[in-house]
């Protein structure tokens, strides 16, 4: 044994392990360029040299055994219980506007708000989340999710809503929202919505309870009432948005 050799980290024996169950699988999983650009590589996984690595397989082009099974025709619910990571606090904001006695649009904005973080990418997570639901929600309730991105660094005292002294404590307090940020917030002062969205960022900070008993039951008649669900099933049908779904139903899809 090589006395010199230095050890692996943490970090690549991770990686190795990942990798290694990969290769046990049936198919052949790879990993997408955006999951190796969240990890600082600027690289993707090709075909050919893959194949020459495991004689006899091939790629995983549906389900990822590794993932809970979702139904044939899979509705909200199920993506919620399935393949968002953390519905916790999406859950704890809809409840502190449902007991705040809102309508059913804040409810469900509060509900929906930050889908893009527990399903796609934190990085502009408002306008995700708004692109994701846009064919099966009111307008309203898509344009708050895409605007409270923007609002939630500026406070409204009258609406309630203080600068969040979480922010101060993630970003610092020479944090200085980017410019598209800052113009989002100019054009939504004045629109029609923009209580429905700031109630967003008001419901939004005090829900991070981790103690909090929150039940997604609780809100199935709402999605029923507000929620358009495709027939043949969300990520199945032929909306702008279903292949977002889709990509959440089948994330290691090799294409």
């Amino acid at each position: 044994m090589n006395e010199h050799t230095t050890p692996a980290s943490v970090s690549q024996r991770a990686d190795e392990l990942e990798e290694h169950m990969m290769h046990e699988l049936e198919r052949i999983v790879t990993k997408s360029t955006l999951h190796y650009l969240a990890e600082g590589k600027v690289t993707m996984d090709a075909g050919a040299p893959i194949l020459a690595a495991n004689p006899g397989k091939h790629f995983l082009m549906g389900a990822d055994p590794r993932l809970p099974p979702m139904p044939e025709k899979p509705t909200l619910v199920d993506y919620f219980r399935c393949r968002f990571a953390s519905h916790a606090h999406l859950l704890q904001s809809a409840t502190h506007a449902l007991k705040a006695g809102h309508n059913e649009k804040v409810i469900l904005a509060c509900l929906l708000h930050d889908i893009g973080v527990v399903s796609f990418i934190r990085c502009d997570h408002g306008y995700w989340g708004a692109q994701m639901i846009a064919p099966y929600v009111d307008e309203e309730v898509s344009w708050a999710v895409r605007t409270h991105q923007a609002l939630r660094f500026f406070p409204d005292e009258a609406a309630g809503y203080a600068y969040p002294d979480m922010y101060l404590k993630l970003f610092g307090d020479d944090y200085k929202p980017e410019p598209y940020i800052v113009a989002e917030y100019e054009r939504a002062r004045n629109h029609k919505w923009y209580m429905t969205s700031r109630l967003i960022c008001v419901n939004d900070i005090y829900s991070f309870d981790p103690n909090a008993k929150v039940n997604l039951d609780d809100f199935v008649d709402i999605i029923g009432r507000n929620f358009r669900q495709p027939e043949e099933g969300l990520g199945l049908d032929d909306s702008p948005s279903a292949h977002m779904w889709r990509t959440m139903m089948w994330p290691n899809r090799f294409l």
